[in-house]
C-alpha cells in the first residue's frame, strides 16, 4: 500500500485488505501504547522495570535480557524501536498491563479506535501465534498514526544505532535508511511464516509518504520494492497539500481487575507483592472523588465600595495604614486585600475604604468585597504577584509549529516530561507571520539553560528566550 501520509489517501494498493503475519511491525503497537502512557503520566521514560521470566525466555532478535534484571524503560523502547529486540517488546507490554496477555487486549482496544478492523494482536513483539494477523491497510494507519501522533518520539525510528543501555544496538532498517533519500523509519518485520516486511516513510520538500510491503523474500526485494512504491507515491501525490492529522485514539488504559495490575497513587515504581500478584504504583488518574469542605474561620467584616474609586480608596487605606502603624497591605497585579492580622484592635472610626470590584461571572452584584482591619504593628509590607521580573525573564523556544493546537500539544507533553526543570514556568503560545512558536515563559537564565541541554539531549529542538526577545 502506498499513501499520501498528509492527508491519508491511497495512491495505491494490492491485496491490502488481506489478514498475513506482521511480525515485528507488531512492534509499533506496543511503542505507540507506551509512548501514550509516558504522555500520560502512567508511566515515566525513566522507570525501573524488573525483568520477568516471561520476558527474558523470548527468542532472538533479542536485547539479552535475564530475569530478574532491572532497566530503565526508556532502553527497553529503543531496543524494541531499533533493534526489534522481542524480549524488550514483552518487558514493555508486562511493565504496562502484569501480564502480556492482558497488554495483547489493550493493544487490541487501541487497534479498533485507530480503525485498524482487520487486526487482532496476540502478544507485544509479533512473533508468530494463532490469530495474530493484521494488514498492508492497517499498518499503514498505524504508522501514520506515530509520525503524527507522537513526532517527538518518532525520531528514534531513524537512528542507525543507538544505546539500549547494556549495549549499543543497530538499527534493522539501516540499510534502506542509508540508501533511501529522506526515509526516516518506520519499522521492519521477518519470521517465517510473515517473510521480510517492511512499512516506510521518506519526506521531501514537504511531501511525506508511506509505503508498506509484507511478505518479500528477502531484505533486498523488500528495500528495492519498498524504494518502487516511494517513488510511485512522490511522483503522484500533489506537491501541495493541507496536512491532515488522523484523529487521536482514545486512552486505552488496563481496567483493575482481579486479573490484572492495580492503580495506586501517584510513582512509578514496579512492586511485586507478597502473594505474586504484580501492583503497580502510576500516576494515571482513574477516579478524583469530590474533597470535603474545610471548615473556615468566620471574615472579617467587609466593606463593599463603588466603582470608580480605587485609586482614591487605596491612598485613604495607606494613609490610614502609616497613621495607626497596624496596616499590611496586600497587593496584586489583579486585586488588592487588606488583610486582618490575628489580632485585631478597633478600628478608628473615620476609615472608609470605597473601592472598585473586579467583575466575577458567578457573583450577582458582580463585585468583590475588600476588607480594611487595623493589625498589630508592622510597617506597610507589599508583596506582588510572582512574575518575569526579579531574574525569571528568560524563556525557551521548544519550535514553530502549523497550528495553535498543535504547539499546546507539544508544550503539555514536553511539560509533563520535564517537570523537575520546567517546574514554575509559564506555557506560552505566540502567533506569528510563519506560524505558532511554543514557549515556555518566566524563567531563570539557568533554568532556561538547564532545561535547552536536557531537551537537546533528546533531539528535540530548543533555544533561549532572552529578556529583549
Amino acid at each position: 500500500m502506498v499513501m499520501d501520509a498528509r492527508t491519508g489517501e491511497i495512491i495505491d494498493s494490492y491485496n491490502a485488505n488481506t489478514p498475513l503475519h506482521p511480525a515485528s511491525l507488531t512492534k509499533m503497537m506496543t511503542l505507540y501504547i507506551a509512548f501514550q502512557a509516558i504522555e500520560r503520566g502512567e508511566i515515566s521514560a525513566d522507570t525501573v522495570v524488573t525483568i520477568t521470566r516471561e520476558a527474558a525466555a523470548e527468542p532472538p532478535s533479542k536485547l539479552g535480557l535475564r530475569t530478574g534484571q532491572e532497566i530503565r524503560l526508556r532502553y527497553l523502547i529503543r531496543a524494541a524501536a531499533v533493534k526489534s529486540a522481542n524480549d524488550a517488546a514483552t518487558a514493555i507490554g508486562i511493565a504496562l498491563e502484569g501480564s502480556e496477555a492482558a497488554f495483547a487486549r489493550r493493544m487490541n482496544r487501541m487497534a479498533q479506535s485507530m480503525g485498524m478492523t482487520r487486526t487482532t494482536f496476540r502478544n507485544a513483539n509479533g512473533l508468530t501465534e494463532s490469530g495474530h494477523m493484521s494488514t498492508a491497510r492497517d499498518m499503514t494507519i498505524l504508522g501514520r498514526h506515530m509520525i503524527y501522533d507522537f513526532p517527538e518520539y518518532y525520531n528514534i525510528f531513524s537512528r542507525r544505532s543507538t544505546d539500549a543501555g547494556m549495549a549499543e544496538v543497530y538499527n534493522t532498517n539501516r540499510r534502506f535508511l542509508a540508501a533511501y533519500r529522506g526515509a526516516d523509519g518506520i519499522k521492519t518485520g521477518f519470521t517465517s511464516a510473515a517473510g521480510y516486511n517492511l512499512v516506510a516513510s521518506a519526506e521531501r520538500n514537504g511531501v511525506r509518504i508511506i509505503a508498506t510491503i509484507f511478505g518479500e523474500s528477502s531484505v533486498t526485494a523488500r528495500n528495492n520494492r519498498a524504494a518502487e512504491l516511494l517513488d510511485m507515491g512522490f511522483s503522484r501525490a500533489p506537491r501541495n497539500a493541507r496536512i491532515q492529522r488522523p484523529p487521536l485514539p482514545a486512552y486505552q488504559p488496563g481496567s483493575s481487575t482481579a486479573d490484572e495490575p492495580l492503580m495506586l497513587s501517584a510513582n512509578t515504581t514496579t512492586y511485586s507483592g507478597a502473594a505474586g500478584r504484580t501492583i503497580r504504583v502510576t500516576g494515571a488518574v482513574t477516579r478524583s472523588p469530590r474533597p470535603t469542605s474545610r471548615p473556615a474561620p468566620e471574615a472579617p467584616a467587609l466593606i463593599v465600595a463603588d466603582a470608580g474609586n480605587i485609586e482614591q480608596a487605596l491612598e485613604t487605606a495607606m494613609e490610614v495604614a502609616n497613621a495607626t502603624d497596624q496596616a499590611v497591605a496586600v497587593a496584586t497585579t489583579d486585586q488588592v486585600v487588606l488583610a486582618s492580622a490575628s489580632r485585631p484592635v478597633a478600628r478608628p472610626p473615620a476609615v472608609v475604604a470605597e473601592v472598585t470590584a473586579v467583575a466575577i461571572p458567578s457573583t450577582d452584584a458582580d463585585e468583590v468585597a475588600l476588607a480594611v482591619a487595623a493589625a498589630t504593628k508592622a510597617q506597610p509590607e507589599v508583596v506582588t504577584r510572582v512574575s518575569t521580573s526579579g531574574g525569571r525573564h528568560w524563556g525557551i523556544n521548544v519550535g514553530r509549529y502549523g497550528s495553535r493546537y498543535e504547539a499546546e500539544r507539544i508544550l503539555v507533553r514536553i511539560a509533563l516530561n520535564e517537570m523537575a526543570t520546567l517546574d514554575g514556568s509559564l506555557r506560552r503560545v505566540v502567533e506569528g507571520s510563519r506560524g505558532y512558536d511554543a514557549n515556555f515563559m518566566g524563567m531563570t537564565r539557568e533554568m532556561a539553560d538547564l532545561a535547552c541541554r536536557r531537551l537537546q539531549a533528546r533531539d528535540m529542538t530548543c533555544f533561549m528566550i532572552g529578556q529583549d526577545s
